[in-house]
């Protein structure tokens, strides 16, 4: 199941990045700091949700731009690990700096979300980038689910102090300028030493490129890698399908809290029990799909996925109740877990054994391109029709249903011969070029 050389508690110190990482997107991108941003930073302005939305694109832009150089460079001098040890440390700087931020103070929490959330995006591109190095292609979906089911773990275990944190300061009369900077700081201090245990157990299997010609700029570096990764069709088009697929999963990690609190009804309190649900649920659906993709097929995994997830925003755009608004996030949760660590699998068997940050890179430009494409259109719905977010959740459905139309095209034994990743399918090539 593994590589050679590659000992079981380095995969686990790999996982816990996950686990370490993930407290920030459910803390900071989906329950706490995203609602508090709309309702008491910008003070439930009209265009409060795409001043959130825009803050986040931009760091994305930022990350699809430059990632692709990084991650070139880590390969060429075998340094992924300790870059990621660099935008760790920023990340976790940047997310207690988000503590200073008060109700009124937008420009200074578009800032930090920016900075916080480059770095973070960063981290998670250079984490996957060790998928391959790891585990062997026919267990890749194994491992990546694993890793995603710590992840959720880890949301999980940093919104559930938060949340019990946040219910005592209210019962002392607090408000959510009181105790939201203070679940800042323990999403930084888990974040931290979780990451810790990544470091102190995974090492750098790659070995340095120095003969590798190094480009003058970092546009022109993205220019050439895009251009090398047309000689791998299948990871293109996979890269295409994730923009659709991705930006309808940005929207839900972005934006549920926003549109729980905004359009059902939830309170705070709610929202963050609401989350630690779909956490749950996600931790089931990698797992799930990550050992049944090793058998079944990613390609029909990823598929299943996308038609959950099409289902998902329905449910949640004509749903009046909170009832059923709570299937429709128990839902999300699975099909979120999923879909996350199937694409990721995916992507690491199409990728060469010697390009594997700077591919991983490409790959992020694709996720994050989707993050911008996703949450950006939504709060532009949003404003278009007067704060009207059921159209906006009804419309991403047509993500997921572009993603699915552009999966059809992959072939994953076409994409596994042409990355070098001979190993014999067995059992699961009859499905994989269905």
């Amino acid at each position: 199941m593994l590589n050679p050389g590659v000992k079981r508690k380095e995969v686990f110190g790999w996982a816990m990045y996950d686990f370490a990482n993930s407290g920030y997107t459910t803390v900071v991108i989906t329950a706490v700091f995203a609602a508090y941003f709309v309702g008491a930073v910008a003070n439930q302005a009209e265009w409060a949700t795409l001043a959130w939305t825009s803050a986040l694109s931009f760091s994305y832009a930022i990350v699809m731009l430059t990632m692709p150089a990084l991650g070139e460079w880590a390969d060429r001098h075998a340094a992924k690990k300790k870059l990621l040890m660099f935008v760790t440390a920023a990340c976790v700087v940047s997310t207690a700096a988000l503590a200073w931020v008060g109700p009124g103070q937008v420009v200074l929490a578009m800032l930090g979300i920016v900075v916080s959330n480059t770095f973070y995006s960063y981290g998670e591109s250079l984490t996957a980038a060790f998928l391959p190095e790891l585990a062997k292609p026919e267990a890749m979906g194994r491992i990546s689910a694993w890793g995603w089911a710590w992840g959720y773990l880890g949301g999980m275990l940093t919104l559930g102090i938060c949340l019990a944190y946040v219910l005592w300061a209210q019962a002392q009369g607090q408000t959510a300028g009181d105790f939201v900077p203070v679940t800042m700081w323990v999403t930084a201090l888990i974040y931290a030493l979780a990451a810790g245990v990544t470091f102190a157990l995974m090492k750098e299997h790659a070995q340095p490129q120095l003969a590798r010609t190094r480009l003058p700029s970092q546009w022109q570096q993205l220019k050439q890698t895009f251009r090398e990764a047309k000689a791998y069709p299948d990871f293109m088009q996979l890269m295409v399908c994730a923009v659709a697929y991705q930006g309808g999963v940005a929207v839900a990690i972005t934006l549920a809290a926003i549109y729980a609190e905004q359009v059902i009804g939830f309170q705070p309190q709610e929202t963050m029990v609401l989350i630690f649900v779909l956490n749950i649920a996600a931790l089931v659906g990698s797992l799930v799909f990550g050992h049944a993709q090793d058998r079944v097929g990613h390609k029909l995994a990823l598929s299943l996925t996308l038609v959950g997830w099409s289902i998902t925003c329905v449910l949640a755009a004509l749903t009046t109740s909170k009832d059923m608004f709570w299937w429709a996030a128990a839902l999300a949760g699975v099909c979120m877990g999923s879909s996350q660590s199937t694409g990721r699998a995916m992507a690491g068997l199409f990728i060469p054994a010697h390009r594997l940050a700077e591919f991983f890179g490409l790959w992020t430009f694709a996720i994050r391109l989707a993050s911008i494409v996703g949450p950006l259109g939504y709060g532009l719905i949003t404003w278009a029709t007067n704060g009207n977010q059921r159209w906006a959740i009804a419309a991403t459905t047509l993500l997921f249903v572009a993603g699915w139309l552009l999966l059809l095209p992959v072939d994953v034994a076409r994409g596994r011969r042409t990355a070098g990743n001979r190993q014999p399918l067995d059992a699961i090539e009859t499905p994989e070029t269905a």
